[in-house]
């Protein structure tokens, strides 16, 4: 076990260690672009897994909390005259936002179980995309733009890379401290039985409802970086369905309710996605390999690809340790010492 938990470190750091260079050694933007992106997935995985993962109360209404913390960072930007680099400071404001919409609707679609909150989800996420295309503080359907970055068109999204690459790791990391706490543990017992970890003491209410905070605080910030980032914020990418579709596939892919698993999903979704969109002049083929991704994942292995190898591996190694000299020896009799068979007696009468 001390050896697996150091094999794990030892890769996270790999591939923090890859991640960091990565945008040094790829300069070509639009290369680093998928690179925000796919960090942007992997930070709004992770946090979607902290909640839906751990919890098995599948959400897909999380683009409320993104597109909330996108509009909030946007509506702050433009009505309080914000310029330039300082337009960063308001990402904790797009987060608290994500965070506070997230208790009236976790009050509201918890009150269900895990079937019908899928569908109240959906229904909440409908209501929230709909007041963004017909308010006017919204900007309506010609949405907000974002202020001018005056920076080196060469390098211009690095610092959103490095940025989105702080969030994703810090993510992973809290997702992995809240899965080996008493909170996490709480989390995985509402998963598995409901109904028996309220009967142990669990305020399973309680314990949700934190759960879709944190994650909805973290997604509102992705948000508000992605609204910086594209420069303008619209009610149908701010508030789109296929958000909800991709970090839910993203965690199935790689392991729902694993540390790793949706980190994985999104590195090897999003970029396929943004290559798909690119390659063809068919502005929906990625969104039907999606779909039909989504499909096979469930349908072949719907534990996740971590999960699916590790069981492999550890069913390979069973049957090579099964197959050793070391096992398949006879046991060897074990001598009985004279002393053995009592005092003043000899041993075999």
């Amino acid at each position: 076990m001390k050896h697996q938990g150091i094999w794990g470190t030892g890769t996270a750091l790999v591939v923090l260690a890859l991640a960091a260079v990565f945008p040094l050694v790829f300069t070509n933007s639009f290369v680093t672009q998928i690179g925000v992106d796919t960090l942007i997935f992997v930070a709004a995985a992770a946090a979607w897994n902290i909640f839906s993962g751990f919890s098995g109360y599948i959400s897909l209404g999380h683009a409320v909390f993104f597109g909330t913390g996108a509009y909030t960072v946007a509506i702050a930007a433009r009505d309080w005259h914000v310029t330039n680099d300082s337009v960063f400071l308001l990402l904790p404001l797009g987060a608290v936002a994500g965070a506070l919409v997230a208790i009236p609707v976790g009050l509201i679609s918890l009150l269900v179980r895990r079937h019908t909150y899928v569908v109240i989800t959906i229904a909440i996420f409908f209501v929230f995309q709909l007041m963004a295309f017909n308010f006017g503080f919204t900007g309506g359907s010609t949405g907000i733009l974002a202020p001018v970055l005056n920076w080196n068109a060469s390098t211009y999204n690095n610092p959103f890379y490095y940025l989105t690459l702080i969030i994703a790791a810090l993510t992973t990391a809290l997702a992995w401290l809240i899965r080996g706490s008493r909170f996490g543990l709480q989390l995985r017992a509402i998963r598995d039985d409901e109904d028996r970890a309220r009967g142990l003491g669990v305020k399973t209410m309680r314990v949700k409802l934190s759960a879709l905070v944190v994650s909805a605080f973290i997604t509102g910030a992705v948000g508000g970086i992605y609204f910086l980032f594209t420069v303008e914020v619209l009610p149908q990418f701010a508030f789109d369905p296929l958000f909800d579709l991709s970090v839910a596939l993203m965690a199935f892919f790689g392991g729902l309710g694993t540390i790793a698993g949706p980190v994985l999903g999104a590195a090897i979704i999003e970029p396929a996605q943004q290559y798909l969109t690119s390659a063809n002049n068919n502005d929906y083929l990625s969104e039907i390999i999606l779909g039909v991704v989504f499909l096979a994942v469930i349908l072949l292995v719907p534990r996740g690809v971590i999960p699916t190898v590790s069981e492999q591996v550890n069913k390979w190694r069973a049957r090579r340790a099964s197959r050793s000299p070391a096992a398949a020896a006879p046991a060897q009799p074990v001598a009985v010492p004279q002393h053995a068979a009592g005092p003043g007696k000899e041993a075999g009468r």
